[in-house]
């Protein structure tokens, strides 16, 4: 949602306040180590038009993020967003930025048009728009991580009802022809401004009967407590879905967080806490002021108090588990197994509060925990975050109570909690179902790494359903390393995968049979060169100048050595 002076002021008007974390001390946030809650995917950190071309923003600054889905404008886009006074972030020419930082992206189709709300002109005008959107997509067969044409935006107060029809009407319609024009990129919506259990039954209900439901559903959580809310819209869309006869759809918050809450690191906390938690597939800040910032995490290309927060869910590896809120205090958690790392990211009471983490019997009788904060100076302000302490812990029964003493209800903590001993000085080992899967889907094993792969890498036909797992990661010297990969391939013969970093040329990967799919010990190793810093690693079934792979193989792991 890009709001004006106007809109921004009807929020002020309606009496929604600025957010206000209890004030109250003593809450005490449960981390569970040994309770999965699904693979780290970086859920929450995406943005609405996130992303301009050259160095707004720097792919250096991306990098940590690990950003996971952003919604950007369609190709030609005119829209001049927040007092903008020449159009930016055209999907189209963002999209080689976009795939090097690791992420995925929708084109939200009416954005082409250069106001908001949107002037409607006519059915002619806007289908001729979709055709030359849609073809321009086709025709870049070089472009990958285009995963949506987002049909229209917060139809619930910018559709032209009396000139265009009802919203449903026009959903079909405009499906249909996208539909005949390009039968492969997921089209998603409905896109509403606020979830509404009534517009959710019409709009599904005229969806299955038109055939045209959306690949992913999408709504917008932006009031000032959407994050309280986020459980029960999932609970009450799944049950329309149940009671309809529709199966699962991937969920997708493509705007979330008002504008009073989008620079709060400790509301960044609770909104990746409950998105993790609840099953949300990739959600993105909303788009309040300057385009091309991370939506406010860097100002002038430096990064904010926020950034920090996002940052720390950036370093996350492994399996999110579980965390049980008290109060206004809450965070999410992940464990990566191959380091033995925990990693907490937390906020939202202030004064001596407490963070248990339990499930530490893997990490020794004692551990060493490091605590940072990152404060509440704005999205206008260069800030960096700062260590409060490194102590080490005994683990008590495979517990430790952490206390944290004088918190500030609106800034975000981190607990890094590690063995005394041991730590790799970097990560080696990257989890595939962490990575990138393009048209490809994650999967369980109990003999799986970290106990997740990725299969269905079977795509070849064209940039649009090729499949592929990027890799984004990060080494400390620019040299030659050994990358061991972790497989199965249950096909009988040997097959080959297209390897590929940092945009270079085609190697070809092979894989010896092995007993079973999904059930893996099997690897193979090769040489790749890669310079200091990020690296993008492809691994390809189908990808844009790619020559013919052969069979199929399930991937478990990357590891450099």
């Amino acid at each position: 949602m890009r709001r004006s002076v106007v809109p921004v002021l009807l929020l002020v008007l309606a009496g929604l306040a600025v957010p206000s974390p209890a004030q109250a001390a003593g809450n005490t946030l449960t981390v569970n180590v040994g309770t999965t809650v699904r693979p780290v995917t970086h859920v929450a950190a995406g943005g609405l038009y996130a992303v301009d071309t050259g160095s707004k923003p720097p792919l250096d600054q991306m990098y940590p993020l690990r950003l996971n889905h952003l919604t950007q404008p369609p190709p030609g886009t005119q829209q001049l967003g927040n007092g903008a006074t020449t159009p930016c972030c055209d999907g189209a020419l963002v999209a080689g930025k976009v795939t090097s930082a690791g992420a995925q992206q929708f084109w939200r189709l009416p954005d082409i048009y250069p106001n908001f709300p949107y002037r409607w002109v006519s059915w002619a005008d806007w289908e001729s728009k979709v055709r030359t959107m849609v073809t321009t997509r086709t025709a870049a067969t070089g472009t990958t991580n285009v995963d949506g044409y987002e049909l229209w935006n917060e139809p619930d107060w910018t559709w032209n009802t009396s000139s265009a029809g009802t919203f449903n009407a026009g959903w079909t319609r405009t499906f249909q022809l996208i539909r005949s024009l390009d039968t492969v990129t997921p089209v998603v919506g409905p896109s509403y401004s606020i979830y509404n259990h009534d517009w959710m039954v019409a709009f599904l209900t005229n969806a299955k009967n038109t055939a045209t439901l959306p690949d992913v559903i999408v709504w917008h959580e932006l009031d000032d407590h959407s994050y309280n809310n986020v459980a029960a819209h999932v609970s009450d869309y799944r049950a329309i879905e149940t009671s309809l006869g529709i199966s699962p759809r991937p969920i997708s918050i493509n705007e979330y967080a008002s504008p009073a809450q989008v620079d709060i690191p400790s509301v960044a906390a609770h909104y990746m806490a409950v998105f993790e938690r609840y099953g949300i597939r990739d959600a993105e800040r909303a788009y309040w002021y300057e385009a091309g910032t991370l939506n406010g995490l860097l100002y002038n290309n430096a990064p904010t108090a926020t950034y920090w927060a996002y940052k720390w869910y950036g370093d996350m590896a492994g399996n999110v588990v579980q965390t049980v809120p008290q109060s206004w205090l809450d965070g999410v958690a992940a464990y990566d197994s191959t380091r033995k790392i925990v990693n907490v990211v937390f906020g939202g009471d202030s004064g001596a509060n407490t963070v248990k983490v339990n499930g530490l019997a893997a990490l020794g009788s004692q551990v060493s925990v490091k605590l940072s904060r990152t404060g509440t100076t704005g999205r206008t302000t260069a800030s960096s975050a700062t260590t409060v302490s490194t102590v080490t812990y005994p683990v008590t029964n495979g517990s430790i109570t952490v206390g944290v003493s004088g918190m500030d209800s609106l800034a975000a903590y981190q607990l890094l909690i590690t063995p005394t001993s041991g730590v790799p000085t970097w990560q080696q080992r990257y989890e595939a179902e962490n990575a990138t899967a393009v048209n490809a889907n994650r999967f369980s094993s109990a003999s799986a790494s970290s106990g997740g792969y990725v299969g269905q890498i079977d795509g070849t036909a064209n940039s649009r359903n090729q499949s592929f797992v990027d890799f984004l990661v990060n080494v400390p010297t620019a040299r030659a390393y050994t990358m061991t990969v972790g497989y199965a391939n249950a096909t009988g013969a040997t097959a080959t995968q297209g390897l590929a970093y940092n945009g270079g040329a085609w190697q070809t990967l092979s894989y010896p049979p092995t007993a079973a799919w999904g059930v893996f010990g099997s690897t193979v190793s090769t040489s790749v060169t890669l310079k200091a810093g990020w690296n993008v690693i492809r691994l390809a079934k189908g990808a844009p100048n790619l020559a013919t792979t052969t069979g199929y193989a399930e991937l478990d792991y990357l590891q450099l050595a």
